[in-house]
């Protein structure tokens, strides 16, 4: 089944990082997701794990796989993305629902990020993942995972629309 319009799409950091970075391969479709895919029915939402997990990345040097942003720069996407995607709160549910996943799943490590953001989904009743990297939560049997590229036909038909 392919994604509804309408239908809350929780974006991973590598989204935003995408969308930002000009040099990477979906940049294009990235930056149309966040910019105008309310517009066409695909309401994007980030929690405050992603927003902090950008602002590394983004303030990183490239020489250690960053963007090598400044700050400020870095705080006005913030910003912009901020105002275009839904914000979904880490509540005592997220932290319960986490520690169940990281229980269930043996979870040690980077892979508990993971965990959050499943977590972080499930209880704001958002099925689907816009990811880069889909192997990062193949072991999440609750999470639909989706590519930029699933994404790139929605978003061009919604510009014929306008």
């Amino acid at each position: 089944m392919g994604t509804q319009a309408g239908e809350p799409l929780f974006l991973d950091t590598n989204i935003l990082v995408t969308a930002t970075d000009e040099s990477r391969r979906n940049h294009r479709i990235a930056r149309k997701l966040i910019e105008r895919g309310r517009a066409v029915g695909l309401h994007g939402a980030l929690s405050g794990q992603i927003i902090r997990e950008y602002l590394v990345v983004a303030t990183r040097p490239v020489a250690a796989n960053g963007l090598g942003m400044s700050p400020g720069d870095a705080l006005r996407n913030v910003e912009q993305f901020a105002g275009r995607l839904a914000f979904c709160d880490e509540t005592e549910a997220t932290s319960v629902r986490l520690r169940g996943l990281v229980r269930i799943h043996g979870l040690a490590g980077k892979s508990t990020h993971d965990a959050n953001v499943v977590a972080t989904m499930a209880c704001h009743g958002i099925a689907r993942l816009v990811t880069e990297n889909p192997e990062d939560f193949s072991r999440f049997p609750e999470v639909r995972l989706v590519g930029l590229v699933d994404l790139e036909e929605s978003l061009t038909e919604g510009r014929r629309q306008e």
